[in-house]
């Protein structure tokens, strides 16, 4: 029998469940020879009966295996972690719809024998960097200085980010696969048929490229670039080609062992073809691709992997992010300002949909992510929907194992507290918390002793500079005044934020505010030199009531707290 989390797979409606039985659905079709067995399957997953379809099929053979690929021009961003991230979603989601009993494999492939196109205009020594133009990047020189290449650079900082964030995963170079002969079978398979790829190929491109494509790319041996040139002979039996290399002269090479690479479509096919990739997701620009490459693979004897397309990422101007360009966010900047947990809840919520990668969207991603870690303990009620755990984001966010704590404050909070105690240290932060909080240390709350640092780099980096105060009217300051004096008829040491609220509620409605957020408004314009914040009881509970009181009253008489607001 499977277990209760298997069965509850069956009926989630969370993305990666989707794909994952999609992906079981695959595997019975492209696996299972023979024809009863494969209607049987196929009925016994359409009806949900999937712990019979495990004990009565054989395990499906080898691995099954789930593919990433990583462009090496460039410096790894957020984009480029997604990849890693939504696959390993679904492959926690195809482990758990099967209780683990097919085997698994996550392969994350850099394309490094590619030929340098351009000089990527977020590194250092551009000018040395172009005299290598052209050639594959492992023989690219390092700009840094670090490493044997620029390929191999680029490699390090992605194993390096994710092996930080604990992805099970195995690392392959297209240098590697192309030069230990890995794929030398399929590209001898390409050589013979050579024509049908170009059926395939030809009717995509511009007559300019028609005219001189080939699915081979040579490295020349004299000037070691990948060059762009027609295939002018093909001996199949040797397994060579002939071309022009630069200098003029024909050249005849092998199509193994790292003396050519294949255009990228081919290639993505070749790949597919020879790793016997099963699920592998991509951009939707590059839908029309993956139906090139689809045609391609099957030529070369394989079967065309499970997958979905996930939407752009866009930059803080709407524009698709690039490597080479540099914009949007870098990994590295949204672990200064959030918790890499957040991050990868972003990066689960709605992947159909276009996402922005900017600064502005980390504090939101933050809030949310606690929100739904909260949601998710709770769920471990009875008294909650079957699916409702496994459907939480955080189940995929953490692999499954979410955290039993949360964060007794939100992110939102935390930041208008470092605002109104301009507390640019976070001992200071830490004593409000301790005296909301009893008890509360850093070694108790790490979640909340981490946001600590995350909303101090935030807002010195971000909410400060744009913080803009304004003087109250007439009415507000007569608001105001009504908040204060009901505030210090409070008990000095009232903690409780609906009490609070319900006050601050009072205020405005005393004052007839129209709608009633604009009093709300007011307090942050005012108070904060920010147009909206967290609930103001909430605020004032942990800020304490007489630091609130002093702030109104710094406000009434005059005093420009921009100073060292």
């Amino acid at each position: 029998m499977l277990t209760g989390l298997s069965q509850l797979a069956q009926d989630a409606r969370a993305w990666p469940f989707e794909q994952a039985r999609n992906l079981l659905a695959r595997l019975i079709r492209v696996r299972l020879d023979d024809g009863a067995e494969r209607d049987l399957a196929t009925a016994l997953l359409t009806a949900g009966r999937i712990d019979e379809l495990l004990i009565t099929l054989p395990a499906f053979g080898r691995p099954v295996v789930f593919q990433t690929g990583y462009g090496a021009s460039g410096l790894p961003h957020i984009g480029t972690f997604n990849e890693v991230a939504r696959t390993t979603m679904v492959r926690n989601a195809f482990r758990a719809l099967t209780d683990d009993t097919i085997a698994t494999r996550l392969i994350s492939f850099s394309d490094d024998l590619d030929g340098l196109r351009k000089v990527p205009e977020n590194v250092p020594n551009r000018e040395a960097l172009a005299l290598d133009l052209g050639k594959p990047l492992t023989k690219v020189r390092d700009p840094f200085g670090e490493y044997d290449s620029f390929g191999a650079h680029n490699n390090a900082r992605m194993r390096a980010f994710l092996d930080g964030h604990g992805f099970d995963y195995e690392f392959l170079s297209s240098t590697e696969c192309y030069g230990s002969g890995m794929f030398d079978d399929t590209l001898r398979l390409a050589l013979e048929r050579f024509d049908k790829i170009q059926a395939v190929m030809l009717p995509t491109l511009g007559p300019e490229r028609r005219a001189t494509y080939s699915p081979f790319l040579p490295i020349s041996p004299k000037t070691g670039r990948v060059l762009q040139v027609p295939t002018l002979e093909r001996h199949v039996a040797r397994g060579t080609i002939v071309f022009e290399d630069e200098d003029g002269t024909l050249t005849e090479t092998s199509v193994t062992g790292g003396a050519v690479k294949l255009q990228w479509k081919p290639d993505w096919a070749c790949r597919w073809a020879a790793l016997s990739v099963d699920y592998e997701m991509s951009g939707k620009d590059l839908i029309d691709s993956v139906k090139v490459s689809s045609q391609m693979c099957r030529i070369l004897d394989g079967v065309p992997p499970e997958g979905f397309n996930f939407e752009l990422f866009l930059d803080e101007h709407n524009q698709k992010i690039s490597k080479s360009k540099g914009n949007g966010l870098t990994l590295e900047q949204w672990g200064r300002y959030g918790a890499a947990e957040s991050l990868v809840y972003y990066l689960f919520q709605s992947p159909r949909s276009a996402k922005k990668l900017a600064f502005e969207v980390i504090p939101k991603a933050v809030d949310e992510y606690l929100q739904q870690l909260d949601a998710y303990n709770a769920s471990l009620s009875a008294e909650a929907r079957p699916t409702a755990r496994i459907d939480n984001p955080v189940w995929s966010v953490h692999g499954g194992a979410p955290p039993a704590k949360g964060s007794p404050l939100s992110f939102s909070l935390l930041l208008n507290l470092v605002s109104a105690a301009n507390a640019s240290d976070k001992s200071i932060l830490w004593g409000f918390i301790a005296r909301h909080i009893a008890g509360a240390t850093p070694a108790s709350e790490p979640l909340l002793d981490r946001l600590t640092d995350y909303a101090i780099n935030y807002y010195e980096d971000f909410v400060r500079p744009a913080k803009k105060f304004r003087a109250p009217d007439e009415r507000e300051r007569a608001a105001f005044l009504d908040l204060a004096d009901r505030l210090r008829a409070l008990p000095a040491d009232c903690q409780d934020s609906e009490i609070i609220q319900n006050e601050v509620y009072a205020v405005g409605k005393a004052a007839e505010f129209e709608p009633l957020r604009a009093w709300f408004s007011a307090l942050y314009e005012v108070l904060l030199g920010q147009s909206q914040g967290p609930r103001f009881g909430s605020f004032a509970a942990i800020f304490g009531l007489s630091e609130t009181v002093r702030l109104i009253e710094r406000v009434l008489a005059g005093e420009d707290l921009s100073i060292n607001g």
